[in-house]
């Protein structure tokens, strides 16, 4: 059987070897603790003095945080070394041993909406486009004003199209859709019995919803009929309304259509729920995309506009993917490590009082350690100990004179006190992981 060895500092010591012991590892494995009190502060230089006795280990582990190339110390040493994760508590994670299935991409093809397409210039038209496909955008849509035309949408759907975007056009003004169908659209918002009439006249797929005065699914039902007759492409949409005017019955309606015309291509827009509940889009967008997984939903129109819904496209990219994952796993959507978790955090392991305790009746230097504790924050060196939620009580505790490290610490608790607030995880000198806004998702 192969083993590991980890090396750590004399502080981390007793916190390494609780976890080792909680975990069970495919390999036996032994703890080297080199002359120094934070393991953080170790170079792979300084390791390969110390590190005089491998204990028969064929591998090192060396703290995440350790400084230089663990190559270098692997030709030194001759033995394979690799660095573990930054903080103790992930170690379970970093031998596999949380939940890691295989994700897989989205299943729909997201529709970003340019809301009011006709108040901004070309080339801010551009930007928009460019930033809504690198969030994963596989259509741009332009959006108009309720009553009226886009007076410039030919000029609009020739720059994008010549960008090599595909375009669509959200209007119920018949002149500018034609404007647009002439200038290459590849699909139109929408028909129903108001403009059918319309849909004849246009080259490119038809969204089909039901009557403004009747959104029944027989309504629906009555105008792609109308459309199948002229054998005229189209993509069903039944409507999401938003709460609490009818949220329960639109999604009713969805499963009713798709049950009875399980090969339909079928879209949502998602922006009725986003955009009208003042309520961060995030958790949203998670639900609403695993329904249209659910459902085998094609499309989904997604919009931007208030503050709560900033990012609206790229989670309902994450949001299909995640769900699409699980569907596919035949598991719960939960352990893919997508980053749709921002506001609050991953599960992870926090230190007990009695490591921290622990950990300070060890430390003999000035230099503070910062930690987090449910919703408390402790701090302390090698002649203060505090405790305590509020991070300005706890600085004017402190007594630091030094502006440099007066600033540091400040940053340092306030950083703290947030994560103690929402329940994040703290670790100090790393920033807090803010899932797919931090930018490490897929």
């Amino acid at each position: 059987m192969s083993k590991t060895l980890f090396v750590t500092g004399k502080l981390a010591r007793e916190a390494l070897q609780n976890i080792l012991k909680k975990i069970e590892l495919p390999f036996s494995y032994d703890v080297a603790v080199l002359p120094i009190s934070v393991a953080a502060l170790m170079n792979v230089t300084w390791v390969a003095s110390k590190l005089t006795d491998l204990k028969g280990a064929d591998t090192v582990i060396l703290p995440g945080l350790c400084q230089g190339d663990e190559e270098l110390l692997s030709k030194a040493l001759g033995v394979k070394v690799i660095k573990g994760p930054k903080d103790l508590k992930d170690l379970p994670g970093f031998f596999g041993l949380a939940a890691h299935q295989t994700r897989v991409g989205p299943n729909v093809q997201i529709l970003a909406e340019i809301v009011d397409a006709h108040r901004l210039s070309l080339e801010e038209i551009a930007e928009k486009a460019a930033g809504y496909k690198a969030k994963g955008a596989s259509i741009i849509d332009l959006g108009g004003p309720v009553r009226g035309a886009i007076p410039n949408v030919s000029e609009i759907v020739t720059m994008l199209k010549g960008l090599g975007y595909r375009v669509s056009l959200d209007t119920f003004d018949e002149e500018t859709a034609l404007k647009a169908n002439e200038a290459g659209i590849d699909l139109y918002l929408s028909i129903n019995g108001s403009n059918m009439d319309l849909a004849d006249k246009m080259s490119c797929p038809v969204v089909v919803i039901p009557d403004f005065e009747d959104k029944s699914i027989d309504s629906l039902v009555r105008n792609v009929t109308r459309l199948k007759e002229m054998g005229k492409r189209y993509i069903a949409d039944p409507v999401l309304d938003p709460l609490p005017f009818g949220l329960s019955r639109s999604i009713h309606r969805f499963v009713e259509y798709r049950s009875r015309f399980p090969e339909d291509e079928m879209l949502m827009g998602t922006g009725n729920l986003t955009e009208l509940t003042e309520a961060d889009s995030t958790g949203i967008n998670a639900l609403l995309l695993g329904i249209c997984s659910e459902l085998n939903v094609n499309y989904v129109l997604t919009t931007e506009v208030v503050s709560w819904a900033r990012g609206a496209v790229r989670e309902a990219y994450i949001a299909s993917a995640l769900n699409e994952s699980a569907k596919q796993s035949g598991m719960l959507p939960k352990g893919f490590g997508f980053g749709l978790v921002t506001v609050r955090d991953m599960p992870f392991e926090s230190y007990s009082e009695e490591e921290i305790a622990n950990i300070h009746r060890h430390v003999t230097d000035k230099n503070f350690r910062i930690f987090v504790i449910g919703d408390c924050i402790y701090i302390f060196n090698n002649s203060v100990f505090l405790r305590g939620k509020d991070a300005g009580e706890l600085f004017g505790e402190l007594n630091v004179t030094d502006p440099g490290h007066a600033f540091y610490l400040g940053r340092e608790l306030e950083r703290a006190s947030l994560a103690a607030k929402l329940g994040k995880k703290y670790v100090q000198e790393r920033p807090l992981n803010w899932g797919y806004l931090s930018g490490d998702d897929i």
